[in-house]
């Protein structure tokens, strides 16, 4: 029995493409009790779309260590302290055969080409605007170079009742720059609009 079927309240919340997929969900119908789009409009900036795509295929061969990993990370997101202690990446890289470290994505996907990408994620807006009263909460990065506040405006034009929360200080990856402000606002959208009584069963995407 999938969501929809299940006669459970539920929430999507997604992140970069993963809050693409759940543009992409309403526009094909689908109706959860809420949604939150964490970093991602159906027009984000091409050039913070291309600072990304660059960064995930800079390093084809991987990492031969976790630190040089955590590098990488500190040479693209400068105003995030890089951690002494690095071990939480291995969350986020799988390790090969060699001992080199790799991430968790697909480069035949990540190599498409950016205005094609961002031209399918356009084609959700129209989508979106059947949502209806569906909460929406976009969560932008203060610090974001892919949401800016065009972007922002015209998804509230689509989405009347959508609601946006600013996180200052961070960027894109708003999660890993201001964990504790983005759960919050993540749990204070869903405690607004959902029943104290009902159970919340949120899926990333």
């Amino acid at each position: 029995m999938g969501l929809t079927e299940s006669g459970v309240p539920f929430a999507l919340v997604g992140a970069s493409l993963g809050g693409g997929t759940a543009l992409r969900a309403l526009a094909e119908g689908m109706c959860p009790a809420a949604v939150v789009l964490v970093d991602i409009v159906p027009n984000p900036d091409p050039r913070g779309v291309r600072r990304v795509r660059d960064f995930m295929l800079a390093r084809p061969d991987g990492y031969a260590s976790l630190d040089e990993a955590a590098d990488a990370i500190a040479a693209y997101n400068p105003h995030r302290p890089r951690p002494a202690d690095v071990s939480g990446l291995r969350n986020n890289l799988r390790e090969g055969p060699d001992g080199r470290f790799h991430w968790h994505w697909d480069p035949a996907f990540i190599k498409r080409d950016v205005d094609e990408s961002i031209a399918e994620l356009a084609e959700t807006l129209e989508g979106a605007r059947s949502a209806g009263d569906i909460p929406v909460l976009l969560i932008k990065g203060g610090d974001s170079d892919v949401v800016n506040d065009q972007g922002a405006a015209l998804l509230r034009e689509a989405l009347p009742n959508l609601e946006i929360a600013e996180i200052a200080g961070a960027g894109h990856m708003v999660a890993g720059d201001r964990n504790d402000a983005f759960n919050a606002a993540v749990l204070d959208f869903l405690d607004g609009h959902f029943p104290a009584n009902q159970t919340i069963n949120t899926r990333d995407v």
